[in-house]
């Protein structure tokens, strides 16, 4: 039976964490929102009452009568059955803690631009957005990808995963954080890339993987756009 992601079908958002590990592990699955009524069915799930324990919000997945919520929770969950995880628990740890500040990264990285409310417009918190902007930009960006840069110079196997020999979710993950940064703020992250090498090889790496460039390559990878988490104001980048 296919995975299906529940996810906006018009934003690659967190939902593209959960897309990437799908693809680099040739999984089957069903992106049901960009489907034909996939919307009604995504809003049949959140609204209705066929789901005991129903989710907060998009991403969620299903896999047979199985629900999980929350972007870290399911690339948990599929990191076992993927091949995309360590077979220890304590590597599983690991890789999970890994993605759970790869979450808050997320997160900064959507308040830069949306710093008071996501129910007003950018436009309506631009003088905010710009003090947001230029601490995440100069102080935080440069901290998350440090500590990413240690924990490659760290890893006895390989200085090319953050974990074990083997490409993890939390790889590919930090490829997409990579990914849409450099997107939203193309020159910050052009100087932060310069002091941190190892994740910049990483991210390449990841590029190359013939399943993440097969996929890079397609329609089912939705361009970055206005809409999302990572959005580019030139005026926002410094």
């Amino acid at each position: 039976m296919a995975y299906e992601l529940y996810y906006w079908p018009g934003i690659q958002g967190r939902g593209e964490f959960i897309r990437l590990a799908l693809e680099e592990a040739g999984a089957d699955y069903v992106d049901v929102a960009r489907q034909p009524e996939g919307m009604d069915a995504l809003t049949a799930v959140l609204d209705g009452d066929e789901v005991a324990r129903p989710p907060f919000a998009p991403p969620f997945l299903k896999d047979g009568d199985v629900v999980i919520g929350q972007t870290a929770a399911i690339l948990f969950y599929l990191g076992e059955r993927l091949g995309l995880a360590p077979r220890d628990e304590a590597g599983r740890l690991w890789v999970h803690q890994i993605q759970l500040t790869i979450a808050d990264i997320v997160g900064e990285a959507h308040d830069s631009h949306h710093p008071i409310s996501v129910d007003l417009y950018y436009e309506e918190q631009q003088p905010e957005a710009l003090r947001r902007a230029k601490t995440f930009r100069e102080a935080r960006i440069p901290k998350y990808l440090a500590w990413f840069e240690t924990i490659l110079a760290r890893n006895p196997k390989s200085d090319s995963h953050l974990v074990g020999s083997g490409v993890t979710y939390a790889d590919l993950s930090l490829f997409q954080i990579v990914e849409g940064l450099s997107y939203a703020f193309p020159r910050g992250m052009k100087r932060a890339l310069a002091k941190t090498p190892l994740v910049a090889g990483l991210h390449d790496a990841v590029a190359k993987r013939p399943r993440i460039r097969a996929y890079l390559a397609s329609d089912r990878r939705i361009p970055f756009n206005e809409a999302g988490i990572f959005r580019h104001y030139s005026e926002l980048d410094g």
